[in-house]
Order: C-alpha cells, then sequence, then structure tokens
C-alpha cells in the first residue's frame, strides 16, 4: 500500500480511545499525519482492524476523527500504529493540522537560532511567506 501520509515536523500530544470504548491511558504521539491517517507510537497494544478515535487538543478547535487500525509494529517499549481515517472530510482538517505544527515548529525555530520572540500570528506570516508555496500538496 501506498504511503498517504507525509512526515510530520514535530511530535503531536494525540488522545487515542477505542470506538465506543475508554481512553487507552497513555498519550501518544503523532509521528506521521497527513491526508491518509496518521502513525503513532504507544504503550498500549491495537490490532489491525480496530477502529479508534483519534483526538488532537493541539489545535483550537481540537482535531476530532475516527479511523481503522491498518497496520502495528511490535518495538522493544510498546507498538507503533499506523491509522486510516474514515472520514475524506478528515484530510482537509488533517492538513491544516499539519500546517499549525509546522508553523510552530518554525516559532520555536526561529527563538532557537535567531533569538527572535514570534507570536503565533507573526510565525504563521512569516512561515506562509517563505515555506507555503512548497508545503506538500
Amino acid at each position: 500500500m501506498m504511503r498517504q501520509y507525509i512526515r510530520h515536523p514535530v511530535s503531536v500530544p494525540i488522545e487515542v480511545s477505542l470506538v465506543n470504548g475508554p481512553f487507552l491511558g497513555d498519550a501518544p504521539h503523532a509521528s506521521d499525519l497527513g491526508v491518509g491517517g496518521l502513525a503513532f507510537s504507544s504503550s498500549q497494544k491495537f490490532e489491525p482492524g480496530m477502529l479508534v478515535h483519534i483526538r488532537i487538543a493541539h489545535t483550537r478547535p481540537a482535531f476530532e476523527t475516527e479511523a481503522k487500525v491498518v497496520w502495528c509494529r511490535s518495538r522493544q517499549q510498546g507498538t507503533d500504529v499506523g491509522v486510516a481515517f474514515l472520514n475524506e472530510d478528515d484530510a482537509y482538517k488533517a492538513r491544516m493540522v499539519e500546517q499549525v505544527c509546522y508553523i510552530e515548529n518554525y516559532q520555536h525555530a526561529v527563538k532557537r537560532h535567531e533569538g527572535r520572540s514570534l507570536t503565533p500570528q507573526e510565525a504563521a506570516i512569516e512561515w506562509v511567506s517563505k515555506f507555503a508555496a512548497n508545503f506538500p500538496k
């Protein structure tokens, strides 16, 4: 299956629960996010075919969707999990979440490397002028 999400620039905390089930306890971080779905690492066990509810409170309003687990890779301390969005409208929303994360990453990088403190709006304006044309389609 062709990869349908692109590498995410920062680690974004997400909440994962089983559809019609409990929050799964830990706070995994999305490592990949894009049009088709997202990937995250978790201490919980997942199986392909499971339906999960994903919430990313990092943005306002929070991004929420249901997704289907499509792959799992065991690792020494947990599992890497890939999920596919079930709702096509979530593609646009996921793209907006991704852009917010790029802008926030840019804001922190400018502070770290240049010593400039930017407001979120200033960072967004600079990021758009410098990088939006190259943002993956």
